[in-house]
């Protein structure tokens, strides 16, 4: 299975190019889901198709599915009911305000990922498109798991301040018995499934067999900057860039003076991030006077676009260290823990230690990253930049190791 989420700045046809790569891909033998997660993207209006909340057939081999929030709280909501009521029996939600929890703070992507988890598990499809819309929403989304994952750590032995009343046989549930120790075991085992079920679709959004990331913008001013700052963010989190789609670019043939002018600045524009994204593949994308709407011109657009690469799999490397799991090493005095982080310098970045975290804050962007067991015994010597890669020293603390 395959799962491509395309992002980029907003009116950079992110909808586009995700709806004539899925046609595209549908087209080549590949079993396809075009998945829409936001809901002002509009991609029912470009496949000139309506599409629902379950998948929709378009044509054969491809199906398209939005989103709907509201319908996916209605769903899901007894499946949620069946594993609150073992921890809390007497819970329940008016059905007047079910709708009510989809605006609860992280329920929205809680519902979204589990919409993506569904097309991604689903027998039906070879590959999952995700319209994913602006970066900085999919990103949120794409970082929930392991958000959640780390409150789940805080609950979890040996971690959380709450772990000993909800282990069974400790703390408040071994020394006050009766109804907290009733809601002691399922509680420890419904935070435990949710810590799984996190963890999981982590593993799976940062496979980089399984899982890639497209970045749609357009040659204007800035747009090299905007780039540069998404695929930092996305490094940050480890998800992997494997294509560049530049759209709307000028083309000089038949120019007028202005028109000329406006080709040199994107043939300018082009060769940049070209030059800054190596050896990831830059596909260009000619200038329309409208953006293909229907099936059909979206399936020329995509043919146009990829030209023999197939649209389904790993287009290309991203740039080097970019998305790269962090990596550890013996030094001479202890350890070091290094990861990608393209496009930054050394002002831009803060490190905090938080218990077993490490929390790396890059700009606008923060990760708490979990340490090995072998560096939670140590403390942070230095942290320095090697050209794309972040590099921090760990040292043994001498209180935390066994002396022989």
């Amino acid at each position: 299975m395959r799962c491509v989420l395309f992002t980029g700045k907003g009116g950079a046809g992110t909808t586009t190019v995700a709806a004539a790569t899925a046609i595209l891909a549908a087209q080549r033998g590949h079993r396809t889901l075009v998945l829409s997660v936001d809901p002002a993207a509009g991609l029912a209006g470009a496949l000139d198709h309506p599409i629902g909340a379950d998948p929709t057939p378009l044509e054969p081999g491809l199906t398209g599915q939005q989103v709907d929030l509201r319908r996916a709280v209605r769903t899901r909501w007894p499946a949620v009911r069946e594993v609150l009521a073992g921890t809390w029996p007497s819970f329940d939600v008016d059905p007047v305000e079910l709708e009510e929890l989809a605006f609860l703070p992280g329920a929205i992507e809680t519902l979204t990922l589990l919409e993506l988890r569904d097309g991604l598990a689903s027998a039906d499809h070879d590959v999952v498109i995700v319209d994913g819309g602006p970066v900085a929403g999919l990103l949120r989304l794409l970082a929930f798991p392991e958000t959640l994952s780390w409150y789940c750590r805080r609950l979890l032995p040996p971690d959380g301040a709450f772990a000993r009343w909800l282990r069974p046989g400790f703390g408040w549930a071994g020394a006050f018995g009766g109804r907290w120790g009733n809601l002691a075991a399922p509680a420890y085992d419904t935070v435990s499934r949710v810590h799984r079920a996190a963890v999981d679709l982590r593993a799976i959004l940062t496979d980089h067999a399984a899982t890639s990331i497209r970045l749609v913008l357009t040659p204007e001013s800035g747009a090299l900057a905007a780039a540069r700052s998404s695929l930092t963010a996305l490094s940050l989190h480890g998800f992997t860039l494997d294509g560049v789609v530049v759209n709307r670019i000028f083309s000089p043939a038949g120019a007028d003076a202005w028109r000329a002018g406006w080709a040199a600045a994107h043939r300018e524009a082009l060769a940049e991030i070209t030059g800054a994204f190596a050896p990831t593949p830059i596909l260009p994308v000619g200038y329309r006077p409208g953006e293909p709407v229907g099936l059909e011109e979206l399936a020329a657009f995509g043919a146009a676009t990829y030209g023999e690469l197939d649209p389904a799999g790993v287009l290309g490397a991203a740039p080097t260290g970019a998305g790269e799991a962090p990596r550890v090493e013996r030094t001479e005095d202890g350890y070091a823990l290094s990861f990608g982080l393209p496009f930054v310098d050394s002002s831009q970045i803060d490190l905090a230690r938080l218990g077993d975290d490490l929390i790396v804050t890059v700009g606008a962007f923060r990760r708490a990253v979990p340490l090995p067991a072998a560096l939670r015994r140590c403390d942070v010597r230095t942290a320095r930049l090697r050209g794309d890669r972040l590099v921090v020293s760990f040292v043994p603390d001498p209180d935390q190791w066994v002396r022989a």
